[in-house]
């Protein structure tokens, strides 16, 4: 399990805060306060929340005002690179469990035109899917300490 991208990945966002918070960073929140109101969370959850993900490097924590010390939380580029995650997550939210309709949704910036992503191959451009890809578990860790030890 320890090699596992994705139990590697839930320990640092797994938790439903930290995506919300991730998801309200890309929409333009930055401060603390402004994350208590828009996520209506107990600023002792936040707290703990917002250093797990500066420690993991989601976020970057600056000061913006000495007196008092204020910070504000940006994404790092590791931050940013969450963003197919959320956007499959709205994706797969509206299609499944959007019965009022859909309260989200992607637009071209320049058109309006609403788009519905897939995920695609980035070499060939061509979507993935259950026919024609599979997962392969691999252990490159494991297989390297292993060809150490017959060496």
């Amino acid at each position: 399990m320890k090699y596992c991208p994705i139990v590697r990945s839930l320990e640092r966002v797994g938790e439903r805060w930290s995506i919300l918070i991730l998801r309200d960073a890309f929409y333009g929140i930055t401060r603390f306060d402004d994350f208590v109101n828009s996520l209506q969370i107990a600023p002792n959850m936040l707290t703990r929340r917002l250093n797990s993900l500066v420690e993991d490097g989601l976020l970057e924590k600056r000061q913006y005002s000495e007196r008092p010390p204020r910070y504000e939380y940006c994404l790092t580029p590791l931050g940013r690179d969450f963003r197919p995650v959320l956007l499959s997550l709205v994706t797969w939210g509206n299609r499944h469990f959007a019965t009022e309709g859909k309260s989200v949704v992607l637009q071209e910036k320049e058109t309006g035109r609403q788009i519905d992503p897939v995920l695609v191959d980035r070499a060939s451009g061509e979507p993935i899917t259950e026919t024609t890809h599979v997962l392969v578990q691999r252990r490159p860790a494991a297989r390297t300490a292993g060809a150490a030890k017959a060496s």
